[in-house]
C-alpha cells in the first residue's frame, strides 16, 4: 500500500471513533505527520483524507495557507518598499502575519454550516516555514476549533515533538499524531 494511502487510512480509522466533546482546543488537533518529499502526491491524492472523514460520518471543509504570505503582502501599501529592503519587514512580519494566517483560519472554522462533527483540513502550512511559525498559529485559533482541525504537516514527529520541514527547533504540542509509525491517542 502506497504511503499516503496509509496514512489516509490510519485517519480514517482515528476519526471513526467517538470524539470527546469536552477535550480543550489544543487536543482537537489532529496532526497528519508525512515526509516533506510527499507534499505533491499527498496534494494529488487528498480525496483519500475527505472519503474517509465522510464515511467516518464528518463534513469536511478545506483551507489551503499556500499562498498566505502572498495574499498578505499584496495588501500593504508598502510593499515595494519592502521588496527593496526585506530586513525592514521583519517588525511588521511577526506583529501582522500571525494573525493575519489565523483570521483566515477562524474564517472557515467559524461558518455556520462547521459544527461539532466537521473536519476543517489545513494544506500549505510549509509555505509558512521562515515568516511564521504553525505551533503560533495553532494557539491563536485553538478556542475557535468545534470539530477536529486537521494540520497536514510535513516534518516530522519524535519524542513528542513537530518539526515542519524537518527543521532544526521543533516544538511540543497536544494534538493527535497520525504517522506512517503509528496513531496517536482516541479523538
Amino acid at each position: 500500500m502506497a504511503r499516503v494511502e496509509a496514512l489516509a487510512e490510519q485517519f480514517g480509522r482515528h476519526v471513526a471513533t467517538p470524539w470527546q466533546r469536552t477535550v480543550a482546543g489544543a487536543q482537537r488537533v489532529i496532526m497528519i505527520v508525512y515526509d516533506k518529499e510527499l507534499e505533491r502526491t499527498l496534494r494529488a491524492r487528498k480525496i483519500a483524507f475527505e472519503t474517509a472523514a465522510k464515511q467516518a460520518g464528518h463534513d469536511w471543509h478545506e483551507v489551503d495557507l499556500s499562498d498566505a504570505f502572498a495574499r498578505w503582502i499584496i495588501g500593504d501599501e508598502y510593499r515595494e518598499d519592502y521588496f527593496a529592503a526585506p530586513d525592514n519587514l521583519q517588525l511588521k512580519l511577526e506583529a501582522e502575519f500571525p494573525e493575519f494566517v489565523a483570521e483566515r483560519l477562524r474564517s472557515v472554522l467559524t461558518q455556520h454550516d462547521v459544527t461539532e462533527t466537521s473536519i476543517v483540513a489545513v494544506f500549505g502550512v510549509a509555505a509558512l516555514f521562515g515568516f511564521t511559525r504553525v505551533s503560533h498559529i495553532l494557539k491563536l485559533i485553538e478556542v475557535d476549533i468545534r470539530g477536529r482541525l486537521v494540520v497536514f504537516f510535513p516534518g516530522q514527529f519524535e519524542q513528542n515533538n513537530y518539526r515542519l520541514l524537518d527543521a532544526r527547533d521543533g516544538w511540543n504540542y497536544l494534538a493527535v499524531p497520525i504517522t506512517l509509525y503509528g496513531e496517536g491517542s482516541p479523538a
